[in-house]
């Protein structure tokens, strides 16, 4: 999934307004930091991809399909990493 349809996505939601502040993982993080930490796990990988670094990539990887989860929203998969 890119980056691009996740913003999107990101401002378009079926959940009541009083919700929006509910927490998302055991963590206590919010919907919205959560959304924060996506983008930066985002943009980690796509450096770590930039500089061919395949562990950075793992890392960042593991680390969108977790929040993604969190999220309930679909989690990518990562063949080049054999992740999915």
């Amino acid at each position: 999934m890119a980056l691009a349809s996740i913003q999107e996505n990101e401002g378009t939601t079926s959940q009541p307004v009083n919700q929006v502040q509910a927490t998302v993982s055991n963590q206590g993080f919010t919907v919205g930091q959560s959304w924060g930490a996506l983008r930066k796990a985002w943009k980690g990988y796509r450096i770590a991809k930039v500089q061919s670094d395949d562990t950075k990539m793992t890392e960042y990887a593991t680390k969108i399909r977790k929040i993604q989860g969190e999220l309930n929203i679909a989690v990518s998969s990562f063949p080049n990493l054999g992740i999915s």
